[in-house]
């Protein structure tokens, strides 16, 4: 009996190490780029705003929009789109593990925050369209293709977080309608929460086994994905992993924990990315937005100050939402929908046509793609100049930990 209740204990030790207790940003971090290797090893790359356009799409039609702003009337259904289906599962990920560590509510923001989460969500769905994607899909899959795209998104949303932050100070300072927060509420079956992660879990899979075994290519296609999106919910819910937070945190507090996650995920994905295109797995160019510079930068920017406003990004907003942050449940709404409309507007004024030039590369109103590779001559030369970036970013990272010369007052 006594070897029986050690063992027992053991078991629960090990579940509150794994299940309950969070994760170190650097151990979600390395997951994550290992689950997106395996997605370009399978042919295909993450990104999250071209699941979300599709929602405000299904919603511009539904409201009578999409004839105005050039919707397709037949769209792709959210289950049978990658993107879209990825980002579901992403969130049944992040219920899963919430509910595993009972760490699921709903969770119920002040009135004003609300507000914040419209305003924030409808800036990260323009930031979103003028630079291609989000910080999924504009930053940190065209910075792991070695696409200067992907690093001025970065810079813009550097920029963004700043003002972001100093209008949100200043909001904190001169607005006290809406600031109350509301209690909580205590959801019933609170004990049978983890059993009810445990059956997602199994129905997530299943439903990847039959997807799978179908006759139906295109959605046989999408089973790994379904089984890589849930994963990637689980982990970031666990590690609390958020690009927000990696580019927010060093001007809001001088924190560098989360950025230098981000950084080392880069470090490990851009080398390993590099392999990949040289073995022919996948078409970098298939990454890599019509956007370097101007759209790159804008919408960095203007995502930037949206993503201070909702309190996340668009991974962050799902994985958060999958929690039970109801704020987040708006912003992303919003999000897709300026996103869906935005587009529309751009499209009927041909900012986003697409053209090809001599160098067989596409070029619209906002810029053009652009490759490292092709810039400096070589994958090598691409791969240091890459790497190189990232030393430079952990440097100001360590610099702002000691001295929070760059924190916003």
């Amino acid at each position: 009996m006594s070897e029986n209740r050690t063992f027992g204990a053991g078991l629960r030790e090990d579940y509150q190490r794994f299940l309950v207790e969070s994760w170190e940003a650097h151990s979600g971090a390395i997951l994550l780029v290992l689950l997106l290797m395996a997605l370009m090893v399978k042919g295909t790359f993450w990104g999250v705003f071209g699941g979300l356009r599709l929602w405000g799409d299904w919603f511009n039609n539904f409201i009578g929009l999409g004839p105005l702003l050039n919707i397709k009337a037949k769209l792709d259904s959210p289950l049978a789109h990658r993107m879209s289906l990825m980002n579901i599962v992403l969130v049944f990920g992040a219920l899963s593990a919430a509910l595993l560590s009972r760490q699921f509510s709903l969770y119920r923001a002040p009135r004003l925050e609300y507000l914040w989460g419209a305003l924030g969500g409808t800036l990260m769905g323009i930031g979103a369209t003028l630079a291609g994607g989000c910080t999924t899909g504009g930053f940190f899959t065209p910075a792991m293709a070695s696409s200067p795209a992907g690093w001025t998104m970065g810079v813009g949303l550097m920029a963004g977080a700043v003002i972001g932050l100093k209008l949100l100070l200043w909001t904190l300072e001169h607005i006290s309608w809406g600031s109350q927060a509301p209690p909580t509420i205590d959801l019933p079956l609170q004990r049978a929460f983890p059993l009810l992660g445990l059956l997602l879990i199994l129905a997530v899979v299943g439903w990847s086994v039959i997807w799978s075994q179908g006759s139906d290519e295109r959605l046989a296609g999408h089973a790994i994905p379904i089984v890589i999106g849930f994963a990637m919910g689980f982990v970031m819910q666990r590690s609390r992993l958020c690009f927000s937070r990696a580019f927010r945190e060093p001007f809001m507090t001088g924190e560098g924990t989360m950025t230098k996650a981000i950084i080392l995920a880069l470090a490990i994905g851009i080398p390993a990315a590099t392999l990949i295109f040289q073995k022919k797995l996948i078409d970098p160019y298939d990454a890599i937005p019509a956007t370097f510079w101007l759209g790159s930068l804008s919408g960095g920017a203007l995502f930037g100050i949206g993503m201070v406003f909702a309190g996340g990004c668009a991974s962050g907003a799902l994985w958060r939402a999958g929690e039970g942050h109801l704020k987040l449940w708006l912003a992303l709404a919003f999000f897709a929908w300026s996103g869906s409309t935005f587009t529309g507007i751009l499209s009927h004024w041909g900012v986003l046509d697409r053209d090809t030039g001599d160098n067989n590369l596409d070029f619209t109103v906002l810029g053009s793609q652009a490759y490292l590779k092709d810039l400096l001559g070589s994958h090598e030369a691409a791969l240091v100049c890459g790497l190189g970036m990232l030393l430079v970013w952990y440097l100001w990272v360590r610099y702002n930990e000691s001295t929070e010369k760059f924190t916003v007052t």
